[in-house]
Protein backbone atom coordinates (compact mmCIF):
# COMPACT_ATOMS: atom_id res chain seq x y z
CA UNK A 1 0.00 0.00 0.00
CA UNK A 2 1.25 3.47 -0.77
CA UNK A 3 2.33 5.60 2.16
CA UNK A 4 -0.05 8.24 3.26
CA UNK A 5 0.80 11.50 3.98
CA UNK A 6 -1.47 12.82 6.41
CA UNK A 7 -2.22 16.76 6.30
CA UNK A 8 -2.52 18.98 9.58
CA UNK A 9 -5.55 20.67 9.69
CA UNK A 10 -6.90 19.06 6.50
CA UNK A 11 -10.50 18.11 6.23
CA UNK A 12 -13.03 17.69 3.53
CA UNK A 13 -12.35 20.41 1.34
CA UNK A 14 -8.51 19.92 1.24
CA UNK A 15 -8.71 18.12 -2.10
CA UNK A 16 -8.92 20.41 -5.31
CA UNK A 17 -12.31 21.76 -6.53
CA UNK A 18 -14.12 21.79 -3.48
CA UNK A 19 -15.86 24.55 -1.12
CA UNK A 20 -17.39 24.64 1.99
CA UNK A 21 -18.94 26.41 5.07
CA UNK A 22 -21.46 26.12 7.98
CA UNK A 23 -23.61 29.04 9.79
CA UNK A 24 -25.68 28.54 13.06
CA UNK A 25 -29.31 29.20 12.77
CA UNK A 26 -30.96 27.91 15.21
CA UNK A 27 -32.41 24.48 14.27
CA UNK A 28 -30.12 23.52 17.86
CA UNK A 29 -31.38 25.60 20.32
CA UNK A 30 -28.33 26.45 21.87
CA UNK A 31 -28.32 30.59 21.70
CA UNK A 32 -24.86 29.68 20.38
CA UNK A 33 -23.46 31.24 17.45
CA UNK A 34 -20.37 29.21 17.74
CA UNK A 35 -22.67 26.08 17.18
CA UNK A 36 -22.93 25.29 13.48
CA UNK A 37 -26.19 23.51 12.40
CA UNK A 38 -26.56 23.94 8.48
CA UNK A 39 -23.56 23.29 6.06
CA UNK A 40 -23.24 23.03 2.51
CA UNK A 41 -20.36 21.72 0.63
CA UNK A 42 -19.65 22.42 -3.05
CA UNK A 43 -17.82 20.75 -5.97
CA UNK A 44 -17.09 22.14 -9.67
CA UNK A 45 -18.65 20.43 -12.57
CA UNK A 46 -21.57 18.31 -11.42
CA UNK A 47 -20.22 14.70 -11.14
CA UNK A 48 -21.87 11.17 -10.20
CA UNK A 49 -20.97 10.42 -6.63
CA UNK A 50 -21.23 7.34 -4.81
CA UNK A 51 -23.42 7.04 -1.71
CA UNK A 52 -24.24 4.03 0.88
CA UNK A 53 -27.40 4.41 3.04
CA UNK A 54 -29.06 3.03 6.41
CA UNK A 55 -31.44 -0.01 5.81
CA UNK A 56 -33.64 1.06 8.11
CA UNK A 57 -36.77 0.79 7.43
CA UNK A 58 -37.51 3.94 8.95
CA UNK A 59 -35.43 6.49 6.77
CA UNK A 60 -35.11 10.40 6.56
CA UNK A 61 -36.62 12.30 3.63
CA UNK A 62 -33.08 13.05 2.95
CA UNK A 63 -32.30 9.50 2.68
CA UNK A 64 -35.50 8.98 -0.05
CA UNK A 65 -34.41 12.39 -1.62
CA UNK A 66 -30.67 10.88 -2.22
CA UNK A 67 -31.45 7.12 -3.20
CA UNK A 68 -33.72 8.65 -6.02
CA UNK A 69 -30.64 11.40 -7.48
CA UNK A 70 -27.95 9.02 -7.19
CA UNK A 71 -30.11 5.82 -8.30
CA UNK A 72 -31.29 7.32 -11.38
CA UNK A 73 -28.12 7.91 -12.43
CA UNK A 74 -27.88 12.21 -11.80
CA UNK A 75 -24.83 14.04 -11.51
CA UNK A 76 -24.51 15.79 -8.81
CA UNK A 77 -22.33 19.17 -7.95
CA UNK A 78 -23.36 20.40 -3.58
CA UNK A 79 -24.33 19.26 -0.42
CA UNK A 80 -26.22 20.38 2.26
CA UNK A 81 -26.88 19.41 5.89
CA UNK A 82 -28.71 20.56 8.95
CA UNK A 83 -28.07 18.83 12.15
CA UNK A 84 -30.53 18.99 15.45
CA UNK A 85 -33.61 17.60 13.35
CA UNK A 86 -33.66 14.78 11.02
CA UNK A 87 -36.97 15.49 8.75
CA UNK A 88 -37.89 11.56 9.33
CA UNK A 89 -41.24 10.96 10.23
CA UNK A 90 -42.42 13.91 9.02
CA UNK A 91 -44.86 13.57 6.65
CA UNK A 92 -45.93 15.23 2.98
CA UNK A 93 -44.26 18.44 4.62
CA UNK A 94 -41.24 16.74 5.14
CA UNK A 95 -40.63 15.57 1.76
CA UNK A 96 -41.42 19.15 0.44
CA UNK A 97 -39.09 20.80 2.94
CA UNK A 98 -36.32 18.48 2.16
CA UNK A 99 -36.65 19.50 -1.59
CA UNK A 100 -36.77 23.01 -0.72
CA UNK A 101 -33.65 23.13 0.66
CA UNK A 102 -32.25 21.48 -2.57
CA UNK A 103 -34.28 24.55 -4.20
CA UNK A 104 -32.37 27.12 -2.08
CA UNK A 105 -29.17 25.78 -2.75
CA UNK A 106 -29.63 24.96 -6.09
CA UNK A 107 -30.71 28.88 -6.50
CA UNK A 108 -27.31 30.01 -4.75
CA UNK A 109 -24.63 27.62 -6.64
CA UNK A 110 -26.53 27.93 -10.05
CA UNK A 111 -28.11 23.91 -10.12
CA UNK A 112 -30.61 22.38 -10.89
CA UNK A 113 -32.45 21.23 -7.53
CA UNK A 114 -31.93 17.17 -8.40
CA UNK A 115 -28.28 18.47 -8.58
CA UNK A 116 -28.42 19.13 -4.65
CA UNK A 117 -27.91 16.28 -2.35
CA UNK A 118 -29.48 16.71 1.34
CA UNK A 119 -28.58 15.29 4.56
CA UNK A 120 -30.62 15.75 7.94
CA UNK A 121 -29.74 14.61 11.74
CA UNK A 122 -30.74 15.01 14.83
CA UNK A 123 -34.01 14.56 16.73
CA UNK A 124 -36.71 12.27 14.63
CA UNK A 125 -40.23 13.19 14.08
CA UNK A 126 -40.46 17.07 14.17
CA UNK A 127 -41.23 19.41 11.36
CA UNK A 128 -38.07 21.82 10.50
CA UNK A 129 -38.33 25.41 11.44
CA UNK A 130 -37.53 26.14 7.71
CA UNK A 131 -38.15 30.05 8.24
CA UNK A 132 -34.29 29.14 10.19
CA UNK A 133 -33.10 26.67 7.39
CA UNK A 134 -33.65 28.96 4.39
CA UNK A 135 -32.06 31.57 6.27
CA UNK A 136 -28.83 29.81 6.95
CA UNK A 137 -28.91 28.55 3.29
CA UNK A 138 -28.72 32.29 2.02
CA UNK A 139 -26.45 33.49 4.37
CA UNK A 140 -23.39 30.58 4.25
CA UNK A 141 -20.11 31.73 2.48
CA UNK A 142 -18.47 28.69 0.88
CA UNK A 143 -14.90 28.96 0.74
CA UNK A 144 -11.93 26.37 -0.05
CA UNK A 145 -10.71 26.89 3.66
CA UNK A 146 -14.43 26.57 5.04
CA UNK A 147 -14.40 22.21 5.61
CA UNK A 148 -13.89 22.87 9.18
CA UNK A 149 -17.21 24.95 9.02
CA UNK A 150 -19.03 21.99 7.64
CA UNK A 151 -17.79 19.64 9.79
CA UNK A 152 -18.31 21.27 12.98
CA UNK A 153 -22.14 22.17 11.51
CA UNK A 154 -22.94 18.41 11.26
CA UNK A 155 -22.28 17.88 14.69
CA UNK A 156 -25.18 16.72 16.95
CA UNK A 157 -23.98 15.50 20.40
CA UNK A 158 -20.47 14.65 19.23
CA UNK A 159 -17.67 15.85 21.63
CA UNK A 160 -15.40 17.53 18.97
CA UNK A 161 -15.38 17.50 14.88
CA UNK A 162 -13.86 14.54 13.31
CA UNK A 163 -12.44 15.59 9.84
CA UNK A 164 -8.89 14.34 8.16
CA UNK A 165 -6.80 14.35 5.40
CA UNK A 166 -3.95 12.94 3.39
CA UNK A 167 -2.17 12.59 0.51
CA UNK A 168 -0.92 9.43 -1.63
CA UNK A 169 1.40 9.14 -4.40
CA UNK A 170 0.11 6.64 -6.78
CA UNK A 171 2.74 6.13 -9.56
CA UNK A 172 3.83 9.15 -10.43
CA UNK A 173 0.08 11.30 -9.50
CA UNK A 174 -0.29 13.16 -5.59
CA UNK A 175 -3.91 12.59 -4.82
CA UNK A 176 -5.56 13.86 -2.03
CA UNK A 177 -8.76 12.44 -0.14
CA UNK A 178 -10.68 14.11 2.69
CA UNK A 179 -13.15 13.37 5.12
CA UNK A 180 -15.18 14.10 7.50
CA UNK A 181 -18.03 13.01 9.90
CA UNK A 182 -20.46 13.24 12.77
CA UNK A 183 -21.97 10.40 14.99
CA UNK A 184 -21.81 10.02 18.29
CA UNK A 185 -24.88 7.92 19.45
CA UNK A 186 -27.45 5.71 17.93
CA UNK A 187 -24.45 3.80 15.87
CA UNK A 188 -25.07 0.02 14.41
CA UNK A 189 -24.26 0.34 10.96
CA UNK A 190 -25.90 -1.82 8.67
CA UNK A 191 -25.09 -0.83 4.72
CA UNK A 192 -24.76 2.46 5.86
CA UNK A 193 -23.23 4.77 8.79
CA UNK A 194 -23.54 7.92 10.22
CA UNK A 195 -22.89 10.93 8.25
CA UNK A 196 -19.42 9.86 6.67
CA UNK A 197 -17.93 12.33 3.39
CA UNK A 198 -14.93 10.89 1.40
CA UNK A 199 -13.60 13.48 -0.96
CA UNK A 200 -11.31 13.05 -3.37
CA UNK A 201 -9.67 15.23 -6.41
CA UNK A 202 -8.47 12.02 -8.38
CA UNK A 203 -10.58 11.36 -11.14
CA UNK A 204 -12.27 7.84 -11.24
CA UNK A 205 -15.41 5.95 -13.11
CA UNK A 206 -18.73 6.04 -11.20
CA UNK A 207 -19.17 2.14 -10.81
CA UNK A 208 -15.65 2.06 -9.53
CA UNK A 209 -16.61 4.30 -7.11
CA UNK A 210 -19.55 2.76 -6.16
CA UNK A 211 -18.28 -0.50 -5.68
CA UNK A 212 -15.17 0.98 -3.39
CA UNK A 213 -17.04 2.99 -1.46
CA UNK A 214 -19.51 -0.12 -0.49
CA UNK A 215 -16.54 -2.28 0.10
CA UNK A 216 -14.19 0.33 2.19
CA UNK A 217 -17.83 0.97 3.96
CA UNK A 218 -18.31 -2.98 4.76
CA UNK A 219 -14.60 -3.23 6.77
CA UNK A 220 -14.60 0.24 8.37
CA UNK A 221 -18.06 2.26 9.06
CA UNK A 222 -20.52 -1.23 9.16
CA UNK A 223 -17.74 -2.19 12.05
CA UNK A 224 -18.61 0.07 14.12
CA UNK A 225 -20.61 0.35 17.50
CA UNK A 226 -21.93 2.82 19.47
CA UNK A 227 -25.22 1.42 21.14
CA UNK A 228 -26.67 -0.99 19.09
CA UNK A 229 -29.32 1.24 17.43
CA UNK A 230 -29.06 1.84 13.54
CA UNK A 231 -30.19 5.64 12.67
CA UNK A 232 -32.93 6.60 10.04
CA UNK A 233 -30.33 8.83 8.50
CA UNK A 234 -27.51 6.86 7.81
CA UNK A 235 -25.42 8.00 5.08
CA UNK A 236 -21.58 7.66 3.39
CA UNK A 237 -20.73 9.59 0.55
CA UNK A 238 -17.77 9.45 -1.57
CA UNK A 239 -17.06 12.28 -4.08
CA UNK A 240 -14.67 13.24 -6.82
CA UNK A 241 -13.69 16.48 -8.30
CA UNK A 242 -10.89 15.39 -10.55
CA UNK A 243 -8.97 18.11 -10.33
CA UNK A 244 -5.70 16.16 -10.06
CA UNK A 245 -6.51 14.79 -13.72
CA UNK A 246 -4.85 11.98 -15.50
CA UNK A 247 -6.30 8.50 -16.20
CA UNK A 248 -9.61 8.01 -14.06
CA UNK A 249 -9.32 5.10 -11.97
CA UNK A 250 -11.80 2.04 -12.54
CA UNK A 251 -11.63 -1.54 -12.85
CA UNK A 252 -8.98 -1.62 -15.15
CA UNK A 253 -6.96 0.54 -13.90
CA UNK A 254 -3.59 -1.05 -12.33
CA UNK A 255 -3.08 0.74 -9.88
CA UNK A 256 -6.88 0.89 -8.82
CA UNK A 257 -6.57 -0.95 -5.42
CA UNK A 258 -3.82 1.13 -4.24
CA UNK A 259 -5.66 3.73 -4.67
CA UNK A 260 -8.75 2.10 -2.79
CA UNK A 261 -6.64 1.05 0.28
CA UNK A 262 -5.41 4.83 0.27
CA UNK A 263 -9.60 5.72 0.58
CA UNK A 264 -9.85 2.64 3.24
CA UNK A 265 -7.28 4.06 4.99
CA UNK A 266 -8.71 7.53 5.79
CA UNK A 267 -12.19 5.67 6.36
CA UNK A 268 -10.71 3.53 8.99
CA UNK A 269 -9.11 7.04 10.98
CA UNK A 270 -12.77 8.31 10.42
CA UNK A 271 -14.40 5.29 11.70
CA UNK A 272 -12.15 4.71 14.79
CA UNK A 273 -12.84 8.53 15.58
CA UNK A 274 -16.56 7.81 15.75
CA UNK A 275 -16.12 4.95 17.90
CA UNK A 276 -13.85 6.70 19.92
CA UNK A 277 -16.34 10.00 20.50
CA UNK A 278 -19.45 7.31 21.64
CA UNK A 279 -22.22 9.49 23.83
CA UNK A 280 -20.18 9.22 27.50
CA UNK A 281 -17.63 7.45 26.75
CA UNK A 282 -14.59 6.86 28.49
CA UNK A 283 -12.46 4.28 25.85
CA UNK A 284 -11.96 2.87 22.49
CA UNK A 285 -12.74 -0.86 22.09
CA UNK A 286 -10.93 -2.38 19.34
CA UNK A 287 -11.93 -5.87 18.65
CA UNK A 288 -9.94 -8.35 16.25
CA UNK A 289 -11.24 -11.88 15.68
CA UNK A 290 -8.71 -14.18 14.21
CA UNK A 291 -8.73 -17.61 13.05
CA UNK A 292 -12.30 -17.63 11.40
CA UNK A 293 -13.65 -20.22 8.73
CA UNK A 294 -14.67 -16.78 6.62
CA UNK A 295 -14.41 -13.14 6.59
CA UNK A 296 -18.02 -12.99 7.32
CA UNK A 297 -17.74 -15.40 10.53
CA UNK A 298 -14.62 -12.42 11.93
CA UNK A 299 -17.08 -9.76 11.04
CA UNK A 300 -19.98 -11.25 13.01
CA UNK A 301 -17.53 -12.27 16.02
CA UNK A 302 -15.82 -8.68 15.90
CA UNK A 303 -18.85 -6.40 15.65
CA UNK A 304 -20.77 -8.48 18.58
CA UNK A 305 -18.09 -8.06 20.75
CA UNK A 306 -18.02 -4.57 20.30
CA UNK A 307 -21.22 -4.60 20.19
CA UNK A 308 -21.77 -6.07 23.57
CA UNK A 309 -23.25 -4.55 26.12
CA UNK A 310 -22.14 -6.69 29.02
CA UNK A 311 -18.51 -6.02 27.34
CA UNK A 312 -18.74 -2.44 27.39
CA UNK A 313 -19.90 -2.60 30.74
CA UNK A 314 -16.96 -4.84 31.63
CA UNK A 315 -14.33 -2.14 30.25
CA UNK A 316 -15.92 0.29 32.44
CA UNK A 317 -15.70 -1.23 35.73
CA UNK A 318 -12.14 -2.72 34.31
CA UNK A 319 -13.21 -5.55 35.54
CA UNK A 320 -11.49 -8.43 34.03
CA UNK A 321 -14.58 -10.71 33.19
CA UNK A 322 -13.40 -12.40 29.82
CA UNK A 323 -15.71 -14.99 29.78
CA UNK A 324 -18.10 -12.04 28.38
CA UNK A 325 -16.15 -11.92 25.30
CA UNK A 326 -16.59 -15.75 24.87
CA UNK A 327 -20.25 -15.16 25.17
CA UNK A 328 -20.64 -12.73 22.99
CA UNK A 329 -18.80 -14.62 20.05
CA UNK A 330 -20.54 -17.72 20.51
CA UNK A 331 -23.85 -15.98 19.88
CA UNK A 332 -22.38 -14.32 17.13
CA UNK A 333 -23.41 -16.70 14.45
CA UNK A 334 -19.83 -17.36 13.56
CA UNK A 335 -18.61 -21.13 13.89
CA UNK A 336 -16.21 -20.97 17.38
CA UNK A 337 -14.72 -24.08 18.71
CA UNK A 338 -14.16 -23.22 22.20
CA UNK A 339 -11.89 -25.74 22.97
CA UNK A 340 -9.23 -24.40 20.74
CA UNK A 341 -10.65 -20.74 21.26
CA UNK A 342 -8.02 -17.92 22.40
CA UNK A 343 -8.45 -14.66 24.00
CA UNK A 344 -6.28 -11.33 24.95
CA UNK A 345 -7.00 -7.86 26.61
CA UNK A 346 -4.44 -5.89 25.64
CA UNK A 347 -1.57 -7.68 25.41
CA UNK A 348 -2.57 -10.04 28.49
CA UNK A 349 -3.38 -13.73 27.24
CA UNK A 350 -6.65 -14.78 29.35
CA UNK A 351 -7.99 -18.13 27.32
CA UNK A 352 -5.37 -20.45 25.41
CA UNK A 353 -6.48 -23.11 22.90
CA UNK A 354 -9.61 -23.05 25.49
CA UNK A 355 -7.70 -23.52 28.86
CA UNK A 356 -7.84 -20.34 31.19
CA UNK A 357 -4.34 -18.61 32.09
CA UNK A 358 -3.05 -17.94 34.99
CA UNK A 359 -2.11 -14.33 34.44
CA UNK A 360 -2.60 -11.99 37.25
CA UNK A 361 -6.42 -10.81 37.17
CA UNK A 362 -5.05 -7.35 38.45
CA UNK A 363 -2.82 -6.73 35.23
CA UNK A 364 -5.67 -7.22 33.00
CA UNK A 365 -7.67 -4.78 34.81
CA UNK A 366 -4.80 -2.35 34.87
CA UNK A 367 -5.00 -2.94 30.60
CA UNK A 368 -8.71 -1.61 30.80
CA UNK A 369 -7.82 1.48 32.50
CA UNK A 370 -6.37 2.53 29.14
CA UNK A 371 -7.87 4.74 26.87
CA UNK A 372 -7.93 2.70 24.06
CA UNK A 373 -8.26 -1.33 24.90
CA UNK A 374 -7.78 -3.74 22.70
CA UNK A 375 -9.53 -7.27 22.68
CA UNK A 376 -8.60 -10.06 20.35
CA UNK A 377 -10.47 -12.88 20.09
CA UNK A 378 -9.29 -16.11 18.37
CA UNK A 379 -12.44 -18.48 17.49
CA UNK A 380 -10.59 -21.11 17.32
CA UNK A 381 -11.46 -22.40 13.47
CA UNK A 382 -7.76 -22.66 12.07
CA UNK A 383 -8.78 -19.92 9.37
CA UNK A 384 -6.74 -17.51 7.89
CA UNK A 385 -9.65 -14.64 7.94
CA UNK A 386 -9.58 -11.87 9.95
CA UNK A 387 -11.84 -8.64 11.06
CA UNK A 388 -11.54 -5.81 13.23
CA UNK A 389 -14.47 -4.24 14.91
CA UNK A 390 -14.83 -0.66 17.03
CA UNK A 391 -16.99 0.52 19.72
CA UNK A 392 -16.48 2.36 22.95
CA UNK A 393 -17.90 1.88 26.67
CA UNK A 394 -20.93 1.97 27.92
CA UNK A 395 -21.06 4.77 31.17
CA UNK A 396 -23.76 6.14 33.01
CA UNK A 397 -23.39 9.66 30.74
CA UNK A 398 -24.51 8.09 28.20
CA UNK A 399 -27.69 7.22 29.78
CA UNK A 400 -28.18 10.81 31.11
CA UNK A 401 -27.41 12.64 27.82
CA UNK A 402 -30.53 10.16 26.02
CA UNK A 403 -32.38 10.27 28.91
CA UNK A 404 -32.82 14.07 28.24
CA UNK A 405 -31.86 14.30 24.57
CA UNK A 406 -35.28 16.31 23.74
CA UNK A 407 -35.93 17.93 27.38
Amino acid sequence: MAELEWIDGGGITSPGGFRAGGVYTGVKSYGDESRLDLGVLAWGEPTLVAGVFTNNAVVGEAVTWNRAILGAGRATGALVCNSGNANTVTGEQGTRDTRRMAELTAAKLGLQPQQVLVGSTGVIGRLLPMELIEGGIRDVELAEDGGAAFARAIMTTDPRPKEFAARVRIGDATYTIGACAKGSGMIHPNMGTMFAFLTTDAPAAPAWLQSTLRAVTDRTFNMIDIDMDTSTSDTALLITSGAAGGRAFDGSHPQATEFADAIEAVARRLARAIARDGEGARALIEVIAQGAASVEDARRAARTVASSPLVKTMVVGRDPNWGRVMMAAGRSGARVDQRKASVWIGDHCVLERGTPTAVSLALVSQAMADEEVRIRVDVGMDGTSTATAWGCDLTEEYVRINADYTT
